[in-house]
């Protein structure tokens, strides 16, 4: 099938839920993607953060098809070698005790969600309320798009759940409003990614938390778009040392393959008991296979660091256009390899633009650039594109 023929049968038979690029993916090496007519493009997305080590990376290719003529999926209602492989990993490099494992970032959250809910209603049945942040993001399911502190994830959809309380990002005063003694969760993305590449002041999560303990709530962090690596620290929590009760994870932990999972501190590892929560896929022996052979990779290539440094280096020349263009972008942000633009006006035009030049980027929020591409990303390639972008910028 060429180009042409693919989009006219995906748009004939797929639900018309994405906006999507005119291209037709077919393969990819490292930071660079093939489409079905043979274009090359150099990706600063990473299928929206997941794809930390690019595409075909060899030990993950491996690891996979190795799996996959053994068992892919026998249900929980056993052990597996891998399963238990890929936990104790998982839980080392996190510094957590108990791992839950999930299809997506929207199941972690759910999980997570639930776990708080179970937690609080052990202390007093009213104890059910959990704040999240205003321009959050924390999936599509009905649970968590009312996590999502976004108005028009909600609209047509209600009655939406109970129990959700909104506050700004980043402002401390409304979070001591907020909180009481029944709040059972506070549910918060240490950057966030879809509302915007945000990042929270200075001492801002450890008040958090502070007021955590003293209400007896469990504070969640959503590393789905942070976590392994991405933020030049294994995880974002790391920046600050403000360690959560629960942290929620996917994307990238899979290396490509869908995967999520939440991880709790010892002293949570029995909320659930037998039965109170389970997933059929989550977990299976193919995504775990996937995911030790990923953070085992990442480990390896020691990502954490070469994220701090490819990522200051993409800020700096990313700073030398905002300054060049102070009109058109209003802001810089982020840390490592998640990188925010803001610009004056939509940024949609310059996505196209810069797909066009054979890179691939993505706009969210409506004017801001985001920059989440594989850890594997060269200076070479990030040269590349500041060259398209200033192009760009001086005609948009």
């Amino acid at each position: 099938m060429d180009t042409k023929e693919i989009m006219d049968t995906t748009e004939k038979y797929y639900l018309p839920v994405f906006g999507r690029s005119p291209i037709a993916l077919d393969h990819g090496e490292g930071p660079y993607l093939y489409d079905a007519d043979g274009n090359k493009y150099t990706d600063f997305l990473a299928g929206i953060a997941v794809n930390a080590l690019g595409y075909a990376y060899p030990p993950l290719v491996k690891a996979v098809s190795e799996q996959a003529g053994k068992i892919m999926h026998g249900s929980n209602l056993f052990y597996y070698g891998i399963q238990a492989q890929a936990a104790k990993q998982l839980c080392e490099v996190t510094t957590f005790d108990r791992v839950f494992f999930c299809n997506s970032g929207a199941e972690a959250n759910e999980g997570a969600i639930k776990l708080a809910r179970k937690y609080g209603h052990s202390k007093d049945p009213k104890k059910f309320k959990i704040i999240t942040a205003k321009d959050s993001f924390h999936g599509r399911t009905m649970e968590t798009l009312t996590a999502t502190g976004q108005d028009h994830y909600h609209e047509g959809l209600s009655p939406l759940p109970e129990g959700f309380v909104y506050v700004p990002f980043g402002d401390l005063a409304a979070m001591e409003e907020a909180m009481d003694d029944d709040v059972c969760g506070v549910l918060l993305e240490p950057i966030q990614g879809e509302g915007g590449v945000h990042v929270p002041p200075d001492g801002y999560l450890e008040k958090v938390q502070a007021l955590c303990k003293a209400h007896d709530a469990l504070l969640i962090f959503d590393e789905i778009q942070t976590g392994v690596c991405r933020t030049g620290y294994w995880f974002a929590w790391m920046h600050s040392g403000v360690k959560p009760d629960v942290l929620t994870l996917a994307k990238a932990i899979g290396g490509g393959f869908p995967m999520g999972a939440f991880l709790v501190q010892e002293r949570l590892a029995h909320v659930f008991a037998p039965g109170d929560h389970g997933s059929t896929f989550g977990g299976n022996a193919l995504s775990c296979a996937s995911c030790y052979a990923a953070i085992k990779a990442m480990k390896e290539l020691e990502l954490d660091k070469k994220a701090a440094k490819t990522g200051a280096y993409f800020k700096k020349g990313l700073e030398a256009l905002k300054a060049k263009y102070p009109g058109k972008v209003k802001d810089v942000r982020g840390m490592g390899l998640i990188l925010g633009m803001e610009l004056a006006k939509p940024g949609a035009s310059l996505v196209q633009g810069a797909l066009q030049k054979g890179f691939i980027i993505n706009c969210t929020a409506g004017n801001v650039l985001r920059f989440v591409p594989p850890l594997v990303i060269g200076e070479k390639d990030i040269d590349a594109l500041l060259k398209g972008l200033d192009e760009l910028l001086a005609e948009f």
